[in-house]
């Protein structure tokens, strides 16, 4: 899950009907172990169509070959959905009737929609109907639904069904560039799934990630039973940036998804074990105090490429006697200094701190002494680049009563991923600084509060490079 090596293509644009693309598709395994993959193309009048292909060789470990079936496409668009609207099909799963069904996103207007189809061998399907829609969530690409254990911490097949279990549905919002999801019961007699919260139903609830991640897909590890998502990371600096230095996006590291019994309103997202193999020298600092406005340099050389856990705990005194001014969203800048917060790492900075990226924690205190917690990454002040990406990404993260302020950064030159109170909240970020690059790269922690002091605690792992290259045949 770390180390990869470049396969040639699979499948290329050369048939009608997806001469203008071969678009996302998701693979499913069936019982008798044959692969059926179902992708959308892009036809030849740009109409939005499924079509199946199937591995040329079973026997072969790489399945480098795929075979697209003759009769392809195997489904069109449906009356009332537009020609550009029905795309990136899940994997299937299998129902108590022995039918096989997967979910297309699509939408009706303004309102975002899965489509249901069954089908008995991938090549005849049925619309069953609608799974569930949202108004005003716009157009439903890269959907994603499968189930998640409330009862333990194994992944489930795609296919199970039953009590202990919720059903998570997932949408990438075109309209946006969100990922949003939702947990919920998935009723098999009607092909309807009805979320557990409808005022945080898919798109006006929670987001897989609150950064610079879009077009995620999750399959099931069947050897060690475990759901693992894929996030698509974009760039966010110029084109000729890319092509000067020759590539363009990335996978996020791929994470574990799980149910959190503390909250049961979200799951929990956390890097694979394997991306633990890669780290090397670690350093660690117990309870450091921040005095309110204060800031302290790790002495972290060639920090551009760590592995950062830290916890914090607030003054009790200070959060129990500080008014609340009721401010709802406190993603804004880290240089804002409020009566509890921000405070957390300053990553990617150089000495002089010219350049420098933030990931905190700010708590926003209500008049009525009620506490919302939030998580955020400030690329304000990321880069002395001009043509970069500088927003602030965040939201809301909850933190329980007795549990300490934690987050886990994986920082990669470019790119740092950051997981909050054990990957409750998720923040992607891409950074491009000109100064604090290498071994010039420092971390420092901040306490940006006026009323709190913070006391830290923080490990810093070194982390060696990922194995990339062409495969040897």
């Amino acid at each position: 899950m770390i180390h990869w090596k470049y396969l040639p293509l699979s499948m290329v644009p050369d048939q009608w009907y997806d001469i203008n693309g071969v678009w996302t598709g998701s693979a499913t395994i069936l019982p008798d172990g044959n692969i059926m993959m179902v992708y959308t193309g892009d036809t030849d009048k740009f109409v939005q169509v499924q079509n199946l292909a199937y591995p040329a060789n079973l026997s072969d470990p790489l399945l480098l070959e795929w075979v697209k079936y003759s009769g392809n496409p195997v489904l069109t668009p449906p009356e009332g959905i537009g020609a550009k609207d029905f795309r990136d099909p899940t994997t299937a799963w299998v129902g108590p009737d022995g039918m096989w069904r997967i979910v297309i996103g699509s939408k009706k207007g303004k309102t975002g929609i899965t489509l249901v189809y069954k089908t008995k061998d991938f090549k005849s399907y049925e619309l069953e109907g609608n799974l569930h829609g949202v108004p005003d969530t716009g157009m439903w690409e890269c959907v994603d639904f499968y189930p998640v254990s409330t009862t333990g911490h194994n992944g489930l097949d795609t296919s199970a069904y039953g009590p202990g279990m919720k059903h998570l549905l997932k949408a990438s919002l075109d309209d946006t560039r969100e990922d949003v999801y939702a947990l919920g019961t998935y009723d098999v007699e009607t092909q309807t799934w009805t979320p557990d919260n409808p005022e945080m139903d898919v798109g006006i609830g929670l987001r897989l990630d609150y950064g610079k991640f879009y077009a995620s897909k999750t399959f099931f590890d069947q050897k060690k039973q475990r759901r693992i998502l894929w996030g698509w990371v974009g760039e966010s600096d110029t084109e000729a940036d890319d092509l000067l230095k020759g590539w363009s996006s990335l996978q996020s590291i791929p994470r574990v998804v799980t149910y959190d019994a503390k909250t049961g309103t979200n799951v929990l997202q956390w890097p694979v074990k394997e991306l633990d193999s890669l780290r090397t020298d670690s350093t660690k600092y117990g309870n450091l105090v921040l005095q309110p406005g204060s800031t302290i340099n790790l002495n972290i050389t060639s920090g551009a490429q760590l592995d950062v856990s830290a916890e914090f705990v607030v003054d009790q005194e200070a959060l129990k006697s500080t008014v609340g001014d009721d401010v709802i969203n406190n993603c804004s800048s880290a240089a804002v200094r409020q009566a509890l917060g921000p405070f957390g790492l300053l990553v990617l900075a150089d000495e002089s701190l010219s350049e420098f990226t933030p990931v905190y924690f700010y708590i926003a205190k209500a008049s009525d002494g009620s506490v919302k917690n939030w998580f955020c990454t400030d690329q304000s002040r990321s880069s002395k680049a001009s043509t970069v990406d500088k927003k602030i990404y965040g939201g809301p993260v909850p933190v329980l009563e007795g549990e300490k302020y934690r987050m886990r950064l994986l920082v990669d030159h470019s790119i740092v991923e950051a997981f909050g109170q054990g990957g409750r909240t998720c923040v992607t970020s891409r950074i491009y600084p000109t100064k604090a690059i290498n071994r010039e790269a420092k971390v420092f922690l901040f306490n940006n509060a006026t009323d709190s002091s913070v006391t830290a605690s923080v490990k810093i792992w070194k982390l060696d490079s990922a194995h990339l290259g062409p495969y040897r045949f």
